[in-house]
């Protein structure tokens, strides 16, 4: 029996592998906005009702993976260091460039151009995206209130949550901008780190710290 569900879920697998495969062509091809969810099935050689069982909406066969990076996210600092700072460990976390930026493979750069294009020109996805992004707030303000023993009337930990990725998302946005005008992808890793550097000492010392 354990053999027989290692399979099952192995072929589970493939085939959420082969749905998102087949969506990631059409999407890096015509735009994630004019391809409908029919046209992934037809390419997976599946039914629609299947893409759906595997992907509850459209917007998951490019997000799917966001879940995991909240998970690695949220782990990272519950299980900092003793006497790192959340700070410091947010900071450890979100500077290490990942994926295509940090990829030396070849057609990296081409690929890292192609997806930054399909999110930024779609409304849906950004949309999507922004919603990742507010369950990310909200459950790193909930880490946050547990550590420090606050509840959920105290505003720091959602001040700190927005702040942390609200840093977050200024560098993605900084990353597209470089990407969509061309530059190369070392230069703008260390231009990462460095704006995110900044950010960081600026959210360490506070807002005060040049009066």
């Amino acid at each position: 029996m354990a053999v027989e569900l290692g399979l099952r879920e192995r072929k589970k697998q493939q085939t959420r592998q082969l749905i998102a495969d087949a969506a990631w062509r059409l999407f890096l091809e015509r735009g994630f906005d004019q391809v409908p969810v029919a046209d992934v099935a037809r390419e997976a050689d599946v039914s629609e009702a299947t893409v759906y069982n595997y992907f509850p909406t459209k917007e998951d066969l490019v997000y799917h993976r966001m879940q995991a990076f909240e998970e690695e996210l949220l782990s990272a600092l519950a299980g900092r260091p003793a006497g790192e700072s959340i700070v410091e460990a947010f900071g450890r976390f979100a500077l290490e460039p990942r994926g295509l930026l940090a990829s030396s493979g070849e057609g990296a750069g081409e690929g890292l151009a192609a997806i930054t294009r399909m999110i930024t020109q779609s409304p849906a996805l950004l949309a999507r995206e922004q919603l990742i992004f507010e369950r990310y707030t909200r459950s790193l303000a909930e880490l946050i209130a547990r550590q420090r023993g606050m509840g959920a009337e105290d505003p720091e930990p959602w001040v700190a949550a927005n702040a942390l990725l609200g840093l977050h998302r200024a560098l993605i946005d900084y990353v597209r901008r470089r990407v969509v005008a061309g530059d190369d992808r070392r230069l703008i890793a260390r231009g990462m780190r460095a704006h995110g550097k900044r950010a960081l000492a600026l959210l360490a010392h506070g807002l005060d710290q040049d009066r």
